[in-house]
């Protein structure tokens, strides 16, 4: 996302792995523009991409699949007019349309609508009153009217969850509540980079459901916080409250995770007689502890209760070496 903000100030993240971009501006060397984006993406990251330049959202992914579909196309399809749209669509399926699944394609087939350029050409008062305005919307795009504008703004977050299966099962009370404790402080960051506090936080364990020989267990419970915060310290205390109502011996835990919800913006928290909200000094403290281990790795800085050991941890063995994202593991050349 990095590289592709280079070549425009307009972009909306859309996924981990899927960006809508404006190409105002550009209009006079689409393709040139797109091969030279793909060709960036593919230098700094080794992640191959395919581009799908259309007047619509809708009929851009319609382009970006054709992309995928056509190694001789260079990874880059461009459907600006509606000759190349209609080409495009006709070697689809309805349920290759974005926002079109198995459900919704048996009802259009009941209806007679068995096709993307079906779709297209059905009547809009018909859409609308059999399958609601979504998809009259869909149908539009499909015709090049855009009816979905790009967000760049994402929407704050409604909830935070941090969760991980264990390298190996955890039969002790001491080592889910290191889990329990990482969990809570990687949550507890994330929540912190996006400027938020939580006013409810969540624990669940749970034992391999796929493991037929071994007892299960499976619960969770949540907690309303006496004021919103974002220190560390004061959601481990109830993390910590929670692992312990929660545990039952006997068990062999191959997950567990941390949720942190109600979550409101910084500088809207209001204390009363009985609590106040974080103060500057916590707040200096969960900075430095956020700097330093974004600088130095990832819990350089650690609250006791996580543990050293971390025997439960996600082994990760057979990962491949990272030579794009980790300075330690970067090709050294002689």
């Amino acid at each position: 996302m990095t590289v592709l903000r280079t070549f425009t100030p307009r972009l909306e993240i859309y996924s981990i792995d899927e960006a809508f971009l404006s190409l105002e501006g550009c209009e006079a060397r689409l393709l040139p523009h797109a091969h030279q984006l793909r060709a960036e993406v593919l230098k700094w990251t080794g992640i191959p991409v395919s581009v799908g330049i259309a007047p619509t959202k809708t009929l851009a992914k319609v382009a970006n699949r054709t992309a995928k579909m056509n190694p001789g196309r260079g990874g880059v399809c461009e459907i600006l007019t509606e000759g190349a749209q209609t080409e495009a669509l006709r070697a689809l399926e309805l349920t290759d349309i974005w926002g079109i699944a198995g459900r919704l394609d048996k009802r259009l087939r009941a209806l007679g609508i068995a096709s993307p350029l079906a779709l297209r050409d059905a009547n809009p008062d018909f859409v609308r009153r059999n399958f609601g305005v979504v998809l009259e919307r869909t149908m539009l795009e499909l015709r090049g009217t855009p009816c979905q504008h790009l967000v760049e703004i994402n929407p704050a977050n409604k909830q935070i969850i941090a969760s991980r299966s264990f390298g190996e099962a955890v039969t002790t009370l001491r080592g889910m509540e290191e889990a329990v404790s990482t969990f809570t402080e990687r949550a507890a960051a994330k929540l912190r980079r996006q400027g938020l506090n939580a006013c409810r936080l969540g624990v669940f364990l749970q034992t391999n459901p796929f493991n037929a020989n071994d007892a299960q267990y499976d619960n969770g419970l949540a907690v309303a916080l006496p004021i919103a915060t974002a220190d560390t310290a004061r959601l481990l205390r109830a993390a910590m409250w929670l692992t312990r109502k929660l545990w039952r011996e006997g068990y062999r835990y191959k997950k567990a995770g941390v949720e942190l919800s109600e979550l409101s913006a910084c500088g809207s928290i209001q204390g009363d007689l009985l609590t106040a909200p974080d103060s500057q000094k916590s707040k200096d403290l969960m900075h430095v502890i956020d700097r330093v281990n974004l600088q130095h790795g990832r819990q350089t800085l650690r609250y006791a209760a996580c543990g050293t050991r971390q025997r439960w941890a996600l082994r990760a063995e057979r990962r491949s070496r990272r030579y794009t994202t980790e300075w330690s593991e970067i090709l050294d050349v002689r």
